[in-house]
């Protein structure tokens, strides 16, 4: 394959762009075949980049005199701030300079953005937004946790198909275990979405529909693409955030309240931190938008550089495997 390059929105994030370009030096060190296009401040970049002594022949810089905050109208901000960091790292993937763009900014405006400058592929009814979560062995794609709050069975449908391509091209498992989120593992069970969506995802032919599956079993790991409308997938994915968090903060306070329990901290300290592991944000790249003409990954706010450098090689890992292709394809096939 020829060389591709990945456009990086280095604003908008609450730490600033040190953290990105920290990534960025990071991920250049674990492979040599992409380049990288940065958009934010010129100056400061290139005050990090010397810092982190990164190899200054694969990265170009394009100076932002805007930028797109948390406060600002997603769709306002997509059509007003032409020159701000996120607009410009879309257009780059738009005018076919970059295979894919990731940014920490504004979630709204990067949706609206990925919809009205790159574009949804041909045959994409809706675009979501799929970030993996751990299970009990590895992890499972939640789809959609954010992009399509009022869907329909055809979106699902879709959904679980793009869901399918992802988990096998770049999670490499065969044959992906799809389940549909429900309150109940029947099928005359759940609303009337889930009511429509269960018989047209049984007729799916290339995809291992498996049924409904229950909210305690997700992290079990009973499947691999988990489906749902935005709404609840976001509620989901922000208590498995927020439970691992309050999980992980529980462990380490029990571990420190007495000599006889950091001595067996200690003791246990590797495994759990193993354990521990799984559950950070940080080491499963970012939530990509599947269903564009080219890849826009959302990573979190706060992110520092662990998840922008996981998130670059996530990037790498669809453009070479050539996961828009093969969603494009496996779309077709249901015409």
């Amino acid at each position: 394959m020829d060389r591709y390059s990945i456009a990086i929105d280095t604003l908008g994030g609450d730490n600033g762009s040190r953290y990105m370009v920290m990534g960025i030096a990071d991920a250049m060190k674990q492979a040599n075949d992409f380049d990288v296009i940065l958009t934010g401040h010129e100056d400061e970049l290139k005050t990090y980049i010397n810092e982190f002594n990164c190899d200054k022949t694969r990265i170009t810089i394009i100076d932002s005199s805007e930028e797109i905050t948390c406060h600002d109208s997603p769709v306002e901000a997509i059509r007003s701030k032409k020159k701000s960091s996120m607009v410009l790292a879309l257009n780059e993937v738009k005018e076919g300079r970059a295979k894919a763009c990731i940014s920490s900014g504004n979630s709204g405006a990067l949706l609206a953005g990925g919809q009205f400058i790159v574009g949804r592929a041909k045959g994409v009814k809706r675009t979501p937004l799929a970030p993996l979560i751990p299970n009990k062995f590895s992890s499972s794609l939640l789809i959609d946790c954010g992009a399509n709050v009022d869907a329909k069975p055809e979106y699902l449908v879709q959904f679980a198909k793009m869901g399918s391509v992802y988990m096998e091209n770049i999670e490499g498992i065969k044959n992906p275990k799809v389940a549909i989120i429900n309150i109940g593992a029947e099928d005359e069970k759940g609303n009337e979405l889930v009511k429509e969506t269960i018989p047209l995802l049984r007729e799916c032919k290339d995809i291992n529909f498996i049924g409904s599956i229950e909210a305690r079993d997700i992290p079990e790991g009973k499947a691999d693409v988990l489906v749902c409308d935005a709404f609840v997938g976001n509620v989901i994915l922000k208590f498995y955030e927020g439970i691992g968090k309050t999980f992980i903060s529980e462990i380490s306070d029990t571990l420190k309240k007495s000599f006889f329990t950091m001595i067996g901290g200690a003791i246990v300290k590797k495994p759990l931190k193993k354990t521990f592991k799984k559950y950070m944000a940080d080491n499963k790249g970012g939530a990509p938008l599947l269903g564009l003409k080219g890849l826009v990954v959302k990573i979190h706010g706060n992110c520092k550089n662990n998840e922008v450098s996981s998130a670059i090689m996530q990037c790498r890992s669809f453009i070479i495997n050539e996961v828009n292709s093969k969603i494009v394809s496996a779309l077709e096939a249901e015409k």
